[in-house]
């Protein structure tokens, strides 16, 4: 598996786009991050459900593993790209972006919020 080969995985899920995000690759939909490339190329990661994530550790341990802190607690899903099998790989891809696309879009930034209106005439005596 390489970082190509992970990216057109990614890119095939319907919807997908891939973005950018604190210097390295993401991949989106709905506007919300699905899955990464590291900026070493040499791993992923997979925005999995905790209960998920413990299946895919336990079934391929040499490829998947927690990301560091709170994020893999959470199920962020570290993928080591050497030697890891295509099939693994696009089963928590999968997984992955059906969890996200589950959730609700996120509202794009810049989208100006309406405030309640002013009277502005001017009041008469």
């Amino acid at each position: 598996m390489t970082a190509n080969r992970f990216r057109r995985i990614a890119l095939g899920m319907s919807g997908a786009v891939e973005d950018a995000h604190m210097g390295h690759p993401d991949f989106r939909v709905g506007g919300r991050i699905f899955a990464t490339i590291h900026g070493d190329q040499q791993f992923g990661m997979v925005k999995l459900t905790p209960d998920q994530q413990q299946q895919f550790v336990h079934e391929h341990p040499d490829t998947f593993a927690p990301e560091s802190g709170a994020w893999g607690r959470q199920g962020c899903t570290r993928v080591r790209l050497k030697g890891a099998d295509d099939d693994a790989v696009g089963e928590a891809m999968t997984r992955a972006w059906q969890n996200t696309v589950a959730r609700e879009p996120v509202k794009r930034a810049g989208t100006p919020r309406r405030s309640p209106r002013r009277n502005t005439r001017a009041r008469r005596p």
